[in-house]
């Protein structure tokens, strides 16, 4: 008897209820998580300078937003090289109460998709706790999507992230975030963890995927979890080496795979050929910095978690907030949660329980249900492109990759942008991945069109300074060699929508090998 998956399943159903008559407070509860975020920490150093005291007794005594005026007078917006260099290195260094309360016993390392260097992000029992919160409203969400039978909770759970090893250094350790994660998940959950510890502490990312095909036999998956991309080449992998026709062949039980990072819809038709029965897709914006958002009903979009030890701000990502490379100017106008509009980019600040205050995320998202607190992730602040005035976010190049695609019948399954100059004027070059032979001009004209009917700052710029739109297709594993030689395979690592700068040099050197 599915002992445990009875215990869950009930959970589920109870929390389900719950959710259907629990009023939605967005700025309550946003209210309530800043107030504590405060609190906790009035006594660091970063609280200590910025008069968290004073801003502590505005959130609890004076009316309206006051507090907030007062903590955006107080507080400067840090990126992630100013809160690192000013706070963040005497916390990697052993000082306690930098800005948060403690020693940071563990430190993430990521450099995103643009940077080259590693940042080192400073992750606490507390976050630790909000992550594990979140994880678990998660599934519980997965009680609204269907029926579930109770002994599929009892099933395995494939987490195709990052090594979990740790390195030592001083008196802390330092990994990838789902390392640090993977070392704190309940006991009782270790027997559902897949690939399991041992496989999941290899670095050497085509070692892991061997050691997973190896013993894939072995295992009963319900839910996949990671980025689309590499649990495509897993499980192609899987169904190469087992001869079969789907990966329902293997796991009949696969019934939900989670994802986040990037839009799903380059990947959903190449992941939808391996399936022999459909999936529930379920997004989730999972960052170093925290888990900011999930998707919690079917046809929904992410929502914000707003009550688990992360507040937010909200920049409009405009030209009069910041400039044409993506560089947040001074004095941003930022606002709350009760003062955003639907269908407006916005760029992320969030203050956390790991001691980020203010802090530019660099994602941008829109809100698509402002009651429920529902966004769109659209982009970063310096993936776009806008070198006259055409404005492309990531959203608009993936939709119109998407539109193509269709139309034309082809899987596009990885694609990037580089803006270049096209004498005296512009151009974009796109690069996509297609193990068919396509007509690149015919593909660089569908793309054009769909551009100019989805973005209409494109539409005019084409008519002036964006003279021409080259497409160069190329075989997906080019794409996979170029992130392999950088050591960004796997894990959270994505390919970049949007090239500039030293890693378009890159990009460009390693196409000319």
């Amino acid at each position: 008897m599915a002992i445990l998956g009875s215990v869950l399943k009930g959970g589920l159903k109870v929390t389900s209820e719950i959710l259907k008559i629990r009023k939605i407070k967005p700025y309550k509860w946003q209210k309530k998580a800043f107030t504590k975020l405060i609190a906790k920490a009035r006594y660091t150093q970063f609280g200590e300078k910025y008069n968290f005291e004073e801003i502590l007794s505005s959130a609890l005594f004076s009316e309206g937003n006051e507090f907030y005026a007062k903590y955006k007078k107080n507080v400067p917006i840090y990126d992630y090289n100013k809160i690192y260099n000013e706070w963040w290195h005497k916390a990697r260094k052993g000082e306690k109460n930098v800005t948060w309360n403690g020693k940071v016993k563990y430190f993430a390392l990521s450099s995103g998709t643009s940077e080259a260097a590693s940042k080192a992000i400073p992750i606490t029992k507390d976050m630790l706790k909000s992550i594990h919160r979140t994880s678990i409203a998660q599934i519980i969400s997965l009680g609204q999507y269907q029926n579930l039978e109770s002994d599929i909770f009892e099933k395995s759970y494939l987490m195709l992230g990052g090594s979990t090893a740790l390195n030592i250094v001083d008196n802390h350790y330092e990994g990838d975030l789902s390392g640090i994660a993977a070392g704190a998940i309940p006991f009782w959950f270790e027997k559902f963890y897949k690939p399991g510890k041992k496989i999941a502490s290899i670095k050497n990312w085509s070692e892991k995927l061997d050691e997973i095909v190896k013993v894939a036999p072995t295992w009963d998956v319900a839910f996949l979890s990671g980025v689309p991309a590499w649990h495509t080449i897993l499980l192609e992998r899987i169904i190469k080496e087992y001869n079969l026709k789907t990966i329902h062949d293997l796991w009949p039980n696969l019934i939900a795979f989670a994802w986040g990072g990037v839009a799903l819809e380059p990947y959903k038709q190449s992941l939808e050929k391996l399936m022999g029965k459909p999936v529930n897709y379920i997004e989730t914006y999972l960052a170093s910095e925290g888990f900011l958002a999930y998707q919690d009903r079917q046809g929904g979009d992410l929502r914000l978690v707003l009550n688990n030890g992360i507040f937010f701000e909200f920049i409009p990502f405009d030209e009069s907030n910041f400039d044409e490379e993506g560089n947040i100017v001074e004095n941003p106008t930022t606002i709350m949660i009760d003062e955003v509009q639907e269908g407006v980019d916005y760029a992320l600040l969030i203050s956390t329980c790991a001691g980020a205050w203010r802090y530019l995320i660099g994602d941008t998202i829109k809100f698509t249900d402002k009651k429920r607190a529902e966004i769109k992730i659209t982009g970063r602040t310096k993936h776009f492109l806008s070198l006259c005035g055409e404005h492309l976010s990531v959203e608009n190049m993936t939709k119109a990759i998407e539109l193509v695609s269709n139309e034309l019948g082809v899987e596009i399954r990885e694609f990037t942008v580089c803006g270049v100059k096209h004498p005296p004027l512009f151009a974009h070059q796109w690069y996509i991945a297609t193990d068919r032979e396509v007509d690149e001009t015919l593909v660089a004209n569908l793309l054009d069109e769909k551009l100019c009917e989805l973005n209409d700052d494109y539409a005019v710029e084409r008519k002036h300074a964006l003279k021409n739109v080259f497409v160069k297709a190329l075989p997906a594993t080019t794409f996979y060699d170029w992130m392999n030689s950088r050591g960004k395979m796997g894990g959270q690592n994505k390919i970049p929508r949007v090239m500039k700068g030293k890693v378009m040099d890159e990009w460009l050197a390693f196409l000319e090998k």
